[in-house]
């Protein structure tokens, strides 16, 4: 039963980097992965594409021959897509049981309310495959209250109209230190409390917020966001193994993959953590990882990487000396006309 992640978010928020990231992340705990592009304007892509929606049609021929701009011809590709979707599925037959990641454009109209995207998927949930939606947002929004309810909206939009297992994330979370400091502790944030504790936050930033008829709305957006009470977040730091080991974690239990086999016999350390509960971390931890101490985990990982290395440089080097050693052995019997034969079993 192949597995795979829908990565989704608006423009900037980091969906290329992320898939490429994941590839890398995949390989090096021993998961076999391919990575789709979806995206038919983005003709530069960091990882290796199994599969390019450029091959059945391109941004740039839509925009020429249609006189289409560039969100009518993403939405144009995607519905020539599902149109064509023997395409698809012949090129993710030749995949086999790999685990997919498929880079979508960052038009949110495909997952807010165009059909296409859902149907593409749809469609590939009848051939078996077991997808959840992974949905990105840069952190920046935690710093403005009005760009925050925004994407708290996307998200909660995004969730009713995919209708699969879905996951948001807050990219970028490593650079929120740099930034002003947030009125709430991130958990606030990421488990989207209370959001009434926000308005004055919000009004703040505008005049025009205060006003009678904007307050009511502000109160009537965090009431349906509270009675839905479908909306949470993760966070990740890209290029931390760490944070990319927790979120994938809880997109393989989100999506059934945490309950299969495992990965392999020949498991690595990262293998290991995968299937480890403690390597689960909490809220309050990647508040203290990322914001309230950073600079000292920055220093305590690069410690323990570089303690890592040479113990992998040792491991390596006693293997190559216990291997010699035995050739020595092998040659100075053979030197005597001894002869060493392998005992068959």
């Amino acid at each position: 039963m192949p597995f795979g992640q829908l990565v989704v978010g608006s423009p900037g928020a980091g969906k290329s980097t992320f898939c490429d990231g994941m590839h890398q992340f995949m390989g090096a705990i021993g998961r076999q992965c391919s990575v789709i592009n979806l995206d038919p304007a983005n003709d530069r892509t960091n990882y290796p594409c199994a599969l390019d929606i450029r091959d059945l049609v391109t941004l740039e021929e839509i925009m020429a021959d249609d006189r289409l701009g560039p969100n009518g011809g993403v939405l144009y590709a995607l519905e020539e897509l599902e149109n064509n979707m023997e395409w698809l599925e012949n090129g993710l037959r030749e995949l086999d049981n790999d685990y997919v990641l498929f880079d979508c454009p960052g038009q949110v109209e495909l997952y807010t309310h165009h059909n296409s995207l859902r149907n593409i998927f749809y469609r590939l949930q009848k051939l078996g495959y077991r997808l959840v939606s992974v949905h990105l947002s840069d952190s920046f929004c935690l710093t403005q209250p009005s760009l925050y309810i925004s994407n708290v909206l996307l998200a909660l939009r995004a969730m009713l109209q995919m209708d699969l297992p879905h996951i948001n994330v807050l990219t970028k979370i490593d650079k929120v230190s740099a930034y002003d400091p947030l009125p709430f502790s991130l958990d606030y944030y990421t488990e989207v409390q209370d959001l009434t504790y926000l308005m004055p936050s919000l009004e703040a930033e505008s005049p025009r917020l205060r006003e009678g008829k904007f307050s009511k709305l502000n109160q009537a957006i965090a009431n349906m966001v509270e009675q839905f009470g479908l909306v949470a977040f993760e966070v990740l730091a890209v290029e931390n193994k760490k944070s990319m080991m927790h979120l994938l974690r809880v997109i393989d239990r989100a999506g059934g993959y945490a309950f299969g086999s495992a990965e392999g016999t020949n498991d690595t350390i990262w293998q290991v953590a995968m299937r480890n509960e403690t390597s689960m971390m909490d809220v309050q931890d990647i508040q203290e990882r990322w914001i309230d101490n950073k600079e000292a985990y920055d220093e305590a990982e690069l410690k323990e990487e570089e303690e890592q290395d040479k113990l992998r440089q040792a491991q390596a080097e006693a293997a190559g000396t216990a291997a010699s050693s035995v050739g020595d052995v092998a040659r100075q019997l053979s030197s005597s006309g001894i002869k060493v034969t392998r005992k068959k079993k």
